[in-house]
């Protein structure tokens, strides 16, 4: 028997087979274009990403004729939304990427407004514009065509599950889950529904949302367009930052998982109850299982792989991401030398949209390998404000950490991470985690397994990283870096 999963990110979108043991044994990906249609501004074409879905199916469907497939699993970039066509399920609009600033005056007008608390109370969110409230309501005020539509039931809403889902259904199925309704600023985490006081203050038609499924539910069936010869279910839809935290077994409060991808996001279990930070951490729904909430503090950043590849792309100074690794290593340490990532803002632990990024410490000893240290040393040192504030408002003792993404394969930066942080990273053999959470998630929904304890037997292979520098050492780090932040901040 065996799995499908669609794991839809912010560059790419990769399918994946695999067996009931949680194995992989085959993938697919394309990568979708970026649009940057202003300073600040990002989108994606939702048309382009629902193709690129069916061709990446496609070639493994392909490729594995033989193989029957039990259901088919979601895991997806979480904030991105699409307004879409009811009849057609075309867009209306480019999807608006998580890390699009566009929202930002509506964020800083009900801030002025005192809105912040009753926000992070019925949300568990800061009111910013990573989360896409304020960027639909800048859309239905830039456009009063897509309002119209929306008022009047011709077009809906939703994060790319729901648009991916309504699309693969036929237009059966407008559904979304709550790992990634509670994502929106529209929802409240405290009753698992829609909030119609937040979808008042923003502007939102509430009838415009998709129906909240726990993430092991039945979601609708499809034959991929035709791709299948008989349709089997959607089973198993999870944001991908969740996803992960799931696949990685952190089912006992205070277990703690950090993803390596465009962005980083920590997560936190903290329980069935809700808690809430005053130190710049959200709190969101982790998942939900026969009724009962598991809730996870969560530190957000903006920029981890993504300033690799900024490197790559805008700066030239490296060909690959693979080159990082060695290219950190040729240095003895980075010569004073610090970047910031604020490409579009700080985020947790600061929460600072409008500061933008800066290299600080720079001399005429100064090389290109000491940027590109500087460059993977920046995302440890994320890692380590956010943990070091989650460690005191939790009051959790944390041993070890969990580590899944693209980059965990860079042994200098998981050791970095380790370095910083005190604790041991445990770094996962499978980069494809997210989906694999899914995959489990759907699992429980299908009755291959019965419960949370049953889904932690599933083999899981890791590397270890235990830190080894001395506390000197890291101080100092540290306190260069927290140095080189004030002096944006300033």
């Amino acid at each position: 028997m065996y799995m499908l999963a669609v794991d839809q990110s912010t560059s790419a979108t990769k399918a994946l087979i695999f067996d009931t043991s949680g194995t992989v044994i085959d993938k697919t990906a394309l990568d979708h274009q970026q649009y940057y249609p202003r300073s600040g501004w990002v989108e994606h074409d939702a048309g382009e990403i629902y193709q690129n879905t069916l061709r990446v199916l496609g070639i493994l469907l392909k490729k594995h004729p033989d193989k029957s497939f039990i259901c088919l699993s979601i895991t997806n970039q979480r904030e991105t939304f699409v307004v879409f066509d009811k009849s057609t399920g075309e867009p209306l609009y480019h999807a608006i990427v998580w890390q699009c600033r566009r929202g930002e005056p509506t964020c800083r007008r009900l801030t002025e407004a005192g809105h912040e608390q009753e926000v992070q109370n019925i949300t568990g969110l800061k009111i910013d514009t990573y989360f896409p409230a304020s960027k639909i309501t800048w859309l239905l005020e830039a456009r009063p065509d897509i309002r119209q539509k929306l008022e009047t039931g011709q077009a809906l809403l939703g994060t790319i599950e729901t648009y991916l889902i309504y699309r693969l259904t036929g237009g059966v199925s407008f559904v979304s889950d709550h790992t990634n309704a509670c994502r929106t600023l529209l929802y409240n985490i405290n009753t698992l529904d829609w909030s119609e006081t937040l979808c008042a203050l923003f502007g939102v038609p509430l009838h415009a949302l998709a129906e909240v499924r726990e993430s092991s539910a039945h979601f609708g069936e499809t034959d991929f367009e035709g791709l299948l010869g008989k349709p089997i279910p959607i089973c198993g839809v999870m944001g991908d930052s969740q996803a992960a935290l799931f696949a990685e077994r952190c089912f006992e409060p205070g277990s703690t998982k950090v993803t390596f991808g465009t962005g980083s996001s920590i997560l936190m279990n903290i329980g069935h109850q809700v808690k809430q930070s005053a130190n710049g951490m959200v709190t969101t729904p982790g998942w939900s299982y026969q009724g009962q909430p598991t809730y996870a503090f969560e530190g957000i950043i903006n920029f981890t792989g993504a300033t690799i590849a900024w490197m790559r792309d805008q700066m030239r100074l490296i060909d690959s991401p693979e080159e990082t690794e060695a290219l950190a290593m040729t240095v003895e340490d980075n010569g004073g030398v610090y970047l910031v990532p604020a490409f579009v803002g700080l985020s947790a632990p600061y929460w600072q949209p409008n500061i933008r990024a800066a290299i600080f410490g720079l001399t005429p000893a100064s090389t290109k390998n000491h940027i590109v240290r500087a460059a993977l040393e920046s995302i440890a040192y994320q890692v380590t404000d956010v943990l070091e504030l989650m460690k005191s408002e939790s009051g959790f003792t944390l041993e070890h950490i969990h580590a899944d993404g693209g980059m965990v394969n860079n042994r200098f930066l998981m050791q970095f991470v380790a370095d910083m942080t005190g604790f041991r990273v445990r770094a996962s053999h499978l980069p494809e985690l997210s989906a694999l959470g899914a995959v489990m998630s759907g699992m429980l929904g299908v009755n291959i397994h019965d419960s949370l304890a049953s889904l932690a037997t599933l083999p899981h292979q890791f590397t270890d990283y235990d830190p080894h520098m001395s506390a000197e050492q890291r101080e100092k780090n540290y306190t260069g870096w927290k140095q080189a932040v004030e002096q944006l901040l300033k």
